[in-house]
């Protein structure tokens, strides 16, 4: 593409939602792309966001926007269940697509996805723009330059915000494991992609899976539903140099740590902090020391990991940002700097080896 990316959105509500409050304010800030199309299940609603975003077409289907000849890139920013059948759509009529994190419900659902975007010889990808941050860069740069010398270990934990005692009313479906949206799949898989992306993949995991939550209450309305996906999750397992490593990702917010990465090396250590176990939406703060220093200490990011411009207020669209500048330039020179259908499948492998270790209680193999 030589001319600007006209975008469609299914799933753009007005006043709440990823899209609204991460994937709109981040293509606004880049001039790659242009914002065309948006799509709601009411009229309504879609007339009302194509107002506030200053959106030329409004749609109450998602047919008519991935038809329409005004989009170029189709971008999928609604609930899990429903991912399939849009992505479906939208590689049916011939778009380029952008689907957020996790691509389908279960691998096989994702392995179906990547097949037919081959297919359709159609460039698609997926939302693990935790890869897209800044420090997660920055420290995938330190690590084969050498920093820590060779990674003997990496230890991570996580809060995973939700799956607590209360939650959001559009977060209580997450509470059911059926519908593909849980702790393991959006906060841990979202970092344990980071981490892959820095430290190469996990070849052999074992894992212990928990429900100490068994219920949670709606936030709005004081209904008390059944928690059913994990809201404990222990990992552990070995990369594919030999490398231990360690994850614990546990439901709600801690009063203590929400998210502690390490790296330790033969020759230095890392660390990546932040106030929250999502790591593709926080801002992250690396520390290290190496040789004869005995105390970690910030190591600043520097500016050159910064791709995108800064965002219009704080909030979680920069890493997405960051993702859509990638995406610019793999949409313009047929690059593949933007995580692809087929990462989504190397990692929903991942996932279900570490779901089948916790359901059989044996080690399984990542392939």
């Amino acid at each position: 593409m030589t001319r600007t990316i006209s975008v469609g959105i299914i799933g753009a509500s007005p006043d709440r939602g990823w899209a609204a409050v991460a994937h709109i304010p981040a293509l606004k800030s880049i001039p790659d792309f242009a914002l065309t199309a948006v799509s709601t299940t009411r009229a309504s609603t879609a007339a009302e966001s194509a107002r506030q975003f200053g959106v030329a077409h409004a749609f109450d289907n998602h047919h008519d926007l991935v038809t329409c000849p005004d989009v170029d890139l189709v971008v999928v920013a609604v609930k899990v269940p429903h991912h399939y059948e849009l992505v479906s759509a939208a590689l049916e009529a011939g778009k380029a697509v952008y689907c957020e994190w996790p691509l389908g419900n279960g691998l096989a659902e994702t392995a179906e996805l990547a097949e037919l975007a081959r297919r359709k010889g159609l460039h698609a990808v997926v939302g693990l723009q935790a890869r897209s941050a800044p420090a997660i860069n920055y420290v995938r740069d330190l690590i084969q330059q050498g920093y820590v010398g060779e990674v003997l270990s990496t230890t991570l934990i996580g809060s995973g915000m939700n799956w607590g005692p209360v939650m959001e009313q559009p977060n209580a479906y997450t509470g059911d494991i059926r519908n593909g949206a849980t702790m393991l799949t959006i906060p841990l898989g979202h970092t344990v992609d980071a981490l892959c992306h820095v430290l190469g993949e996990i070849t052999e995991v074992t894992a212990t899976a928990a429900n100490r939550n068994t219920r949670f209450t709606v936030a709005e309305t004081g209904e008390v539903l059944p928690m059913t996906a994990h809201d404990q999750l222990c990992v552990t397992g070995l990369l594919g140099n030999g490398a231990a490593l360690a994850i614990h990702y546990r439901g709600g917010v801690s009063r203590g740590t929400n998210l502690l990465w390490e790296i330790n090396g033969s020759e230095g250590d890392i660390q990546i902090v932040s106030n929250g176990g999502h790591a593709q939406m926080f801002e992250l703060s690396v520390l290290g020391a190496r040789g004869g220093e005995t105390a970690l200490q910030a190591l600043p990011v520097p500016g050159r990991y910064r791709w995108a411009p800064p965002q219009p207020a704080p909030g979680f669209s920069f890493n997405v940002a960051q993702a859509y500048v990638r995406l610019a330039q793999d949409l313009r020179d047929s690059t593949r700097l933007c995580p692809t259908f087929d990462d989504a499948v190397v990692r929903h492998k991942l996932l279900h080896a570490i779901e089948t270790a916790a359901r059989t209680g044996e080690r399984q193999r990542v392939n």
